[in-house]
């Protein structure tokens, strides 16, 4: 696996070899001592999550005060645009956000520490998203980040009201009245 810096510190993207003939393709889609090598940290995932959704389906921006999860995340079935923003006060990428595009056809996966609000919007009709969490979900400690949060400004690529956005995440908390991390 070929690992790739982005602009916030701690996340990476994630090429795997693929190994592709007339049959379709192989590829290892996680080897746990490879990956901590390549991200200099050990890591123990305890929960695999797999959601399917429709062309514009938004989910997130969340991420968790107590329990924090760290992420490893792909598509293995259409397109999304994925978004990572950092929590992390004592980090020099702080509040900063980074967009990627993750699909079944670049295969792609992204790694978001411990700190980060995460979400994505689906792009194509229909999308199946893989992500494995370093903790369990802990409903009492999500919050949602306001997806449009004046201040992050993010560039989702679709109009909004070509968006289907859950109650939860319609009411997010701004990010000048959400909880940071140290």
């Amino acid at each position: 696996m070929k690992l790739i810096e982005t602009k916030l510190r701690g996340v990476f993207l994630i090429d795997p070899r693929v190994f592709e003939d007339d049959r379709g393709f192989f590829m290892e889609s996680f080897n746990q001592r490879e990956f901590e090598e390549s991200i200099g940290k050990k890591v123990d995932f305890v929960q695999d999550n797999h959601s399917k959704s429709g062309k514009g389906v938004l989910r997130g921006l969340h991420y968790q005060t107590q329990h924090t999860q760290g992420k490893l995340v792909r598509v293995v079935r259409g397109k999304v645009l994925d978004v990572a923003v950092d929590l992390r006060v004592n980090s020099p990428t702080f509040k900063q956000w980074q967009t990627f595009e993750l699909s079944d056809s670049n295969k792609l996966q992204l790694w978001i520490p411990e700190g980060f609000a995460h979400g994505f919007l689906t792009l194509t009709d229909e999308v199946e998203f893989l992500y494995k969490t370093t903790d369990y979900y802990s409903p009492e400690h999500e919050v949602a980040l306001a997806w449009n949060d004046p201040e992050l400004s993010i560039d989702w690529q679709m109009p909004e009201g070509e968006l289907t956005i859950s109650d939860k995440d319609k009411n997010g908390v701004l990010l000048k009245d959400t909880q940071f991390f140290i």
